[in-house]
C-alpha cells in the first residue's frame, strides 16, 4: 500500500517548468542559476499570482532565497535535451548557461532563448512548505508563444542532479 499523496497524484501527467535566478554570491561575484521544477501553479486571478517551488537541497533555492525576482520557462515537447541540462545537472558543478542559449531579462533574470513561454515575476512571498520553498511570483513580463509543454512523463526517467 502506498503513501496515500502518491496515489493520489499517480497518473497525472503535470508540465515540467525551468527556473533561472540571478543574485550575488559569496564574495560579491554575480551568479546565475536555474533547476528543472515540476510544482507551478497559477494561484490567483486577480491579482495575477503563480506559485513556484523549489526544493531546498538544490543549487538555484541558494539563490532563490535572497532573488528580487524569478524566471519560469515551459520547456516544448521536444526539449528534452534542455530539461537534462537543468535537472540532471547541479550548478554546484557546473554552470548550466555555458551550455545554452540564453539572455539577460528583467531584473537579471537569465531567460533560456529556447523557451519561447516565460516569465519572469517579482518574489512577493517565501513560503515553507517542508523540504521545498513556495515562492509567490508576480508576473513583471513574458511571452506566450509556444506549442505542447514537456510533462512529466517525458523526464520521468532523468536521473536528477539533485535529491528532491
Amino acid at each position: 500500500m502506498g503513501r496515500i499523496l502518491d496515489r493520489f497524484v499517480d497518473g497525472l501527467d503535470y508540465p515540467m517548468f525551468i527556473v533561472t535566478a540571478a543574485g550575488g554570491a559569496p564574495g560579491g561575484e554575480a551568479a546565475r542559476s536555474g533547476c528543472l521544477v515540476g510544482f507551478a501553479t497559477q494561484c490567483s486571478i486577480e491579482p495575477e499570482r503563480l506559485l513556484v517551488c523549489i526544493s531546498k537541497k538544490n543549487h538555484t533555492h541558494r539563490l532563490a532565497r535572497t532573488a528580487r525576482a524569478l524566471g519560469v520557462h515551459v520547456p516544448d515537447a521536444g526539449q528534452r535535451g534542455l530539461a537534462e541540462l537543468f535537472g540532471g545537472s547541479t550548478g554546484d558543478e557546473l554552470d548550466k548557461f555555458a551550455r545554452c542559449r540564453w539572455r539577460d531579462g528583467p531584473a537579471g533574470v537569465p531567460i533560456l532563448t529556447d523557451c519561447p513561454r516565460w516569465l519572469v515575476g517579482e518574489v512577493l512571498e517565501r513560503i515553507d512548505l517542508g523540504d521545498h520553498t513556495g515562492f509567490v511570483l508576480a508576473p513583471l513580463e513574458g511571452a506566450s508563444a509556444g506549442g505542447t509543454a514537456l510533462s512529466f512523463s517525458d523526464v520521468a526517467d532523468l536521473q536528477a542532479g539533485h535529491e528532491a
